[in-house]
């Protein structure tokens, strides 16, 4: 299977270790061949149609900063250069969200798409702003589209509600969608202020380099409208979520709700509106989780609430997301 990579971050580098480490096991147990044709990050990129050294990438990106410097016999080439020119079967997406206008994700995706390449994001970005237009797009072009690692990370939200939950009519949901508001909140309710909860969050390297991600919400936002989509069969995006952030919530409100035997946490909810904010949750409630952990409880029309809690986010959590993806397209391509 031919790979074209979009970002060498801390993800994609843990999905290139993941595809070396387990290399001759995918092809004895699913008869898959992983094979990087072309990778690129900010500052260029290279293509080899026989195939690039995966742990040569490794070391050139540890060396270098940037893949661009793999091999100076091989062309420094664009990312949409690659994508427009490189022939794959598979387009992984992984560089940073943009909540803006979802570039350059955006042109990667829908690049990729009109060429006949299926595509695994884990770039939120485009999904948030245009769901369900890619959709479409994959549809016309015939190519799957999938995007497990862009909730929950490792932990296969999506896969639970639309697989394990298969045939009930689920009516509504509600989680905590974002790890570093939860640890923070978490951390105020061991008696930290707000600043002094965000500061240590940073100091752990939880929190986005642009922290309004997390901060008002836009995170938990973009991964609701994800939600609301493939699992409700809404046709929705960023703007249609009702999103306040935690700035404004206080050590007294805190305290507040510890009185009344309940935590603050940042919900995102979807019943008849979608809405992101923060709220009480009972101390007792299985949504009720600390630290950086996600959780999130559907509730269907006859299996009643069913709650899913795990780590939502890292490198290695979210590789796995998208190797889970690659055999799933893989099994779709085998039943076609």
């Amino acid at each position: 299977m031919r790979i074209i990579i979009c970002g060498f971050g801390t993800v994609a580098q843990s999905l290139a270790k993941l595809l070396v480490s387990r290399m001759d096991d995918l092809y004895a147990k699913y008869g898959i061949k992983p094979r990087i044709v072309g990778i690129f990050d900010s500052r260029g990129g290279i293509a080899d149609p026989s195939g690039l050294d995966i742990n040569r990438l490794i070391e050139t990106k540890k060396k270098f900063g940037t893949v661009r410097n793999y091999d100076k016999s091989l062309r420094n080439r664009t990312g949409l250069d690659i994508i427009n020119n490189v022939d794959a079967d598979v387009l992984i997406e992984t560089t940073a969200s943009n909540y803006k206008d979802a570039e350059p994700g955006m042109s990667h995706i829908t690049s990729a798409m009109k060429r006949g390449m299926h595509v695994i994001s884990v770039n939120k970005g485009p999904l948030a702003l245009a769901f369900p237009s890619l959709m479409e797009l994959a549809t016309y072009n015939q190519v799957l589209f999938r995007f497990s690692g862009t909730v929950g990370g490792g932990t296969p939200i999506l896969d639970y509600a639309k697989n394990s939950l298969r045939g009930e009519q689920i009516t509504s949901f509600a989680g905590i969608l974002n790890g570093t508001t939860n640890y923070i909140l978490t951390n105020m309710g061991h008696g930290m202020t707000f600043a002094a909860a965000l500061k240590d969050a940073r100091a752990r390297g939880y929190v986005e380099a642009d922290e309004s991600l997390d901060l008002d919400g836009l995170d938990a936002a973009a991964k609701l409208v994800i939600l609301a989509n493939w699992i409700m069969g809404m046709k929705v995006t960023m703007p249609d979520i009702q999103r306040t952030g935690i700035r404004n919530v206080t050590t007294k409100d805190i305290k507040a709700a510890a009185k009344k035997k309940c935590a603050i946490k940042l919900i995102a909810s979807c019943n008849k509106d979608l809405v992101v904010a923060p709220r009480e949750v009972p101390i007792d409630d299985p949504l009720c989780v600390n630290g950086t952990l996600n959780a999130i409880s559907f509730t269907s029309e006859h299996s009643g609430t069913q709650t899913i809690i795990g780590r939502g986010a890292g490198g290695t959590e979210t590789a796995s997301s998208i190797l889970r993806d690659l055999l799933d397209i893989r099994k779709e391509i085998l039943r076609d």
